[in-house]
């Protein structure tokens, strides 16, 4: 599992990232050995971008997946059920965190998973859950270009609310 980079806010974070699984460029030798949007790779490139756009500082994001464990293909549902597992005790540590970030279906799944076996992760809190697409070229692989613009669109909507949230404006998505 690969550890979040220090340039992320860790346990202090505010916003918790939550995609599908380490990419290739977060495993020692290949990459970083690190959670981190400065990876050399698309899709780290993409939310550092979103990011910064949207007025999210790396310190306010903890980066994290639906597995945590390289595996370089979607997890199944076994999988999902252990990362669900893992998301609990990282939420566990985060007392500052406001919002989670779901991209991707599986980043979606997982929550679902984590609210339906351990409520008590999130009772209590309040945290805002926004959702969207993965930032991966993979979400745009569709014929029809309204929707690929539609999805591109639906993800910086969704980073702006994050950074709303953050600056306590609101937003809606």
């Amino acid at each position: 599992m690969p550890h979040v980079a220090p340039w992320h806010g860790g346990a202090e974070a505010r916003v918790l990232s939550v995609l599908r699984d380490p990419g290739p460029k977060t495993q020692e030798g290949a990459g970083s050995g690190f959670l981190c949007v400065e990876n050399d790779d698309p899709t780290a490139e993409l939310q550092a971008q979103i990011f910064e756009e949207a007025g999210i500082a790396p310190r306010d994001v903890t980066p994290w997946n639906a597995y945590p464990w390289y595996i370089n293909r979607s997890p199944n549902a076994a999988e999902l059920q252990a990362g669900a597992e893992v998301l609990k005790q990282l939420l566990g540590l985060m007392p500052k965190a406001e919002v989670v970030l779901l991209q991707g279906n599986e980043a979606q799944d997982v929550w679902r998973r984590l609210l339906k076996t351990s409520p008590e992760a999130v009772r209590g809190r309040t945290l805002e859950v926004v959702s969207t697409y993965h930032p991966g070229r993979q979400a745009l692989f569709v014929r029809d270009p309204e929707e690929r613009a539609r999805r591109a669109q639906h993800r910086i909507d969704a980073y702006q609310k994050v950074g709303d949230a953050l600056r306590g404006t609101g937003g809606q998505l």
